[in-house]
């Protein structure tokens, strides 16, 4: 527990892209996992190098939330650029992906 004088720490920033393929959703999830057990604090995911976001790309998203929800903890999706945006809105996930 963090006393009122310890600054929270610090979040760790992850830059995703240029392209998320539905193949690589498991592995992203599995070093998350290993990430969340290592450190205290948000991580932060920088998606604004992902170029031609589409459906696997939202997937991926979501299944790092899920991943990050199921251990008690939070991720922040950042830099998502107006496509990205439009996808998480037409596939409905946009209350549920913590777009910053």
């Amino acid at each position: 527990m963090l006393s009122p004088e310890t600054p929270p720490p610090e979040p760790v920033v992850w830059a995703l892209g240029p392209v998320l393929a539905r193949a690589d959703t498991p592995v992203l999830c599995e070093r998350l996992a290993t990430l969340l057990d290592a450190v205290d604090g948000v991580v932060v995911f920088d998606v604004s190098a992902v170029c031609r976001p589409d459906a696997a790309t939202v997937d991926a998203l979501a299944r790092l939330q899920l991943t990050a929800r199921r251990r008690g903890r939070r991720i922040v999706i950042t830099g998502a650029n107006p496509r990205l945006l439009l996808l998480v809105s037409l596939i409905g996930v946009d209350g549920l992906l913590p777009l910053d």
